[in-house]
């Protein structure tokens, strides 16, 4: 329990109704979630949020009902409970967030903690920068798109980003475990709805930024404003690492207070990189004045690395150490996961599943077999998304690839043929002969399998770590790489 005038101070501005001494005993924002605490003058607080399917506001007397003790909200209700404090905000999301990280005692100012935001890398780069850190010795919290980690104790995540109650409780359960730092993937959808408000973050990790997400954001514009918001409001005392290769790297960082720095492939860069060999067997590079071979491969993963690399530096570990550490590292689950198969054909699982993403991991694999090998693509688009990639998507797949299979991808409430249809309206009537439309992603991966040649490439995009695939609101259990295994043992 917390009492509220401890918790009131975690917000800038507020309006007070009823008594500040009640004890809160949770802080929620789903009235449903609200449970009576059985002890008097001691309950939930109750965070009422604008939303964009519903308001909260609307099931303030159900909280009530249910026993919540206090309400947050930005508009009073017009009767209100004996018994009950309110207290009125400008924003209750920014509020929730800054509630949520009180109520658990601020755990992110505990440990160091660094986000990475960027369209493509987020998930490698945070599960790398995990694994690292424990290997370094250093007990080491993960939230991530595939898993949340507490040392090396697994807990399934739902979000890229956790709502604010979700993440100060995984924070604090790190913090109680003696973790000394977090790494998070921070999603555009996170920083917009102010899920990380309230966090404190020892730095800030920009990997690129491509056309994603404009379901969400509508334009380009408000896509890249969403990113840098994040580093916008990085503290002093943190440190911002930018990609300078991507043309919004400098961009995002303009009005950081962070300290800023650069890594790059291309330019002068506070961590610089040059690719000496790249092979599905690995990468040859020179990190400034070092030379490291990798387990990964390909340029994308080469970024990747250097990001890693300037992270671990700027959070003063040993150089030599590193170095040697991150030489043993393996990819995360599903980006540019290989599989081989016994006569010497490649299978690579992928979560590409933007257009940039896409054409990096072909342009990789094109990169890595010198163009010598025959290329399948197998990849989908999912539903109720971004429209206006699904063309640009097959375009891409079939300019890299010798055969392409279009195929179903999370469908959701779409009907899998119209998506079909959208993808078809980019591929020209040339490209058409080396082109299949197979709806049922199991049939699609299995004919892939079939046609893939000794010595070629099979590439399985869109879907990567995803264990499911969504039809109508149900979630069936499917999983990219169990399809490729099985069918590569036939």
């Amino acid at each position: 329990m917390k009492p509220l005038t401890q918790l009131l101070k975690s917000l800038k501005r507020h309006e007070l109704v009823g008594d500040a001494g009640v004890q809160v005993t949770a802080v929620v924002f789903d009235s449903r979630a609200v449970e009576p605490s059985g002890v008097p003058g001691a309950g939930p607080l109750y965070v009422a949020q604008r939303g964009t399917q519903t308001d909260g506001h609307r099931y303030i007397p159900q909280a009530v009902e249910r026993g919540a003790k206090v309400v947050v909200c930005e508009t009073l209700p017009e009767e209100t409970a004996s018994g009950v404090t309110y207290v009125k905000v400008a924003d209750s999301t920014v509020a929730l967030g800054n509630l949520a990280a009180a109520f658990y005692d601020n755990p992110s100012r505990r440990l160091k903690l660094v986000g990475i935001t960027g369209t493509n890398g987020k998930t490698t780069t945070v599960t790398l920068l995990h694994r690292l850190f424990m290997q370094l010795g250093h007990q080491t919290g993960l939230l991530s798109t595939i898993v949340n980690k507490i040392g090396w104790e697994e807990i399934p995540a739902t979000h890229t980003t956790p709502d604010a109650v979700e993440l100060n409780a995984l924070l604090r359960r790190m913090v109680d475990a003696g973790c000394e730092y977090c790494f998070m993937e921070v999603s555009s959808h996170a920083i917009c709805q102010h899920r990380i408000a309230g966090l404190q973050f020892a730095g800030g990790i920009f990997s690129n930024i491509t056309h994603d997400h404009l379901d969400f954001h509508k334009t380009f514009v408000n896509y890249i404003a969403a990113k840098k918001a994040f580093f916008d409001h990085l503290p002093k005392s943190a440190f911002a690492l930018t990609n300078v290769d991507d043309k919004n790297g400098m961009v995002m960082v303009q009005n950081s207070r962070a300290k800023v720095c650069t890594y790059s492939l291309q330019t002068a860069a506070d961590f610089k990189g040059l690719i000496l060999e790249d092979g599905f067997r690995g990468l040859q590079m020179r990190i400034n004045d070092r030379e490291v071979f990798f387990k990964l491969c390909g340029k994308f993963n080469a970024y990747n690395l250097l990001a890693i690399y300037g992270a671990a530096i700027l959070l003063e570990m040993p150089q030599d150490e590193v170095l040697m550490q991150m030489s043993t590292l393996e990819s995360a689950a599903g980006r540019f996961q290989l599989i081989h198969r016994a006569d010497g054909a490649t299978a690579i699982v992928d979560y590409a599943h933007t257009p940039d993403a896409l054409e990096n991991v072909l342009a990789t694999i094109l990169e890595v077999t010198r163009r010598k090998h025959d290329v399948i693509t197998v990849v989908g688009c999912g539903g109720d998304r971004d429209k206006t990639k699904r063309p640009e998507m097959a375009a891409i797949a079939c300019k890299y690839s010798t055969r392409v299979i279009l195929t179903s991808d999370n469908p959701r409430t779409e009907d899998p043929e119209a998506i079909l249809n959208d993808m078809l309206a980019g591929v020209t009537a040339a490209k058409r002969k080396n082109l299949l439309v197979i709806e049922n992603r199991r049939e699609a991966i299995k004919t892939a399998c079939m046609l893939l040649q000794p010595d070629g490439v099979l590439l399985v995009a869109g879907k990567g770590h995803e264990n499911y695939q969504e039809i109508n609101h149900v979630k069936h259990h499917f999983d990219d790489t169990e399809e490729v295994r099985r069918d590569f043992e036939l």
